[in-house]
């Protein structure tokens, strides 16, 4: 009982990461129907830039002010990697947008690989790590057998979500862009229409996706400690496996899917072999798409005559 709840608390860590990645996959899909395949590489580039402000802080200041440090470093992260998003719509999409589906699908798969290879000439192929910012955390359990370990770092990055997906609920649910989202969402060329700049919203769509990319990114560069120009399509493909899982354009959803798909590889890892954890997480997104081809909680697409 006490290692299934370790399980249990790492299958969530992970799954939070997915999930705030698979937002930006599904935020995207439900408003321009496409699939932005760049996105894992917004993540690891905001890895990167957690990892250097970090750093560079930490040289600077100290480490005694580290609620300060991250705030910092989280704000700087997601003006920079919102800017790449930004700029992904302006070149990779927008003139392509009424292009059969293919071309910008193959135009994002190309900005995946530019920046990849871009990260690679700027910082090197090899591994980047830094000294854990936050350590430490607490043991349940006895002494003399199996503990549970919940660490600060576990804690930090549960609460960051919360607030952040509860942020973004609230913003699309009850601000005036959030309602122009939902609408966009639902009938672009109607939207578009009456009055509201479709443009400012799918920009908008492509900015928020990629500041939780850029939360997920500082995350995890703290609690892994260690980062490649790689991670981003490791990542990425995990994360748009959960938006599919959870049902691509819901947004509770891809939170579904993300914590679905944390908690399998977590599990697998532990009862069956690391080596099957992709096995099992591959394996249930088939088993579901079988029977809800949807996903989870997507709902049937309705096609307009």
């Amino acid at each position: 009982m006490l290692e299934f709840s370790q399980q249990v608390i790492n299958g969530l860590t992970l799954g939070s990461i997915y999930a705030l990645i698979a937002i930006g996959y599904t935020m995207v899909y439900g408003i321009i129907g496409m699939i932005n395949f760049a996105h894992g590489e917004i993540y690891m580039i905001s890895a990167y830039i957690g990892l250097i402000t970090i750093t560079a802080l930490t040289v600077q200041f100290g480490v005694e002010n580290v609620p300060l440090i991250l705030l910092f470093t989280l704000v700087v992260s997601i003006l920079a990697t919102g800017a790449y998003g930004w700029t992904i719509e302006r070149v990779a999409y927008r003139p392509l947008r009424g292009s059969p589906r293919l071309i910008p699908l193959i135009s994002a798969i190309g900005m995946s690989i530019f920046l990849q290879n871009y990260v690679q000439i700027g910082q090197g192929a090899r591994d980047l790590s830094m000294q854990p910012l936050i350590s430490g955390g607490w043991r349940f359990g006895p002494e003399a057998g199996f503990q549970i370990y919940l660490s600060y770092m576990q804690v930090l990055i549960a609460v960051v979500t919360v607030i952040f997906m509860t942020a973004l609920t609230l913003f699309i649910a009850r601000s005036r862009l959030g309602r122009a989202c939902r609408a966009c969402s639902q009938d672009l060329t109607m939207t578009n229409l009456l009055g509201i700049d479709t443009n400012r919203v799918i920009s908008l769509t492509f900015v928020l996706g990629a500041a939780l990319a850029a939360v997920a990114g500082v995350l995890i560069s703290l609690y892994i400690g260690k980062i490649n120009p790689f991670i981003g399509f490791d990542a990425g493909i995990k994360a748009f496996t959960a938006a599919v899982l959870g049902g691509i354009g819901s947004i509770p959803g891809a939170m579904l899917g993300g914590v679905i798909l944390g908690l399998s590889e977590s599990f697998a890892s532990a009862y069956l072999l690391t080596e099957y954890k992709d096995v099992v997480a591959f394996s249930l997104l088939v088993l579901v798409l079988l029977f809800r081809p949807t996903g989870l909680l997507g709902k049937p697409e309705i096609e307009k005559v």
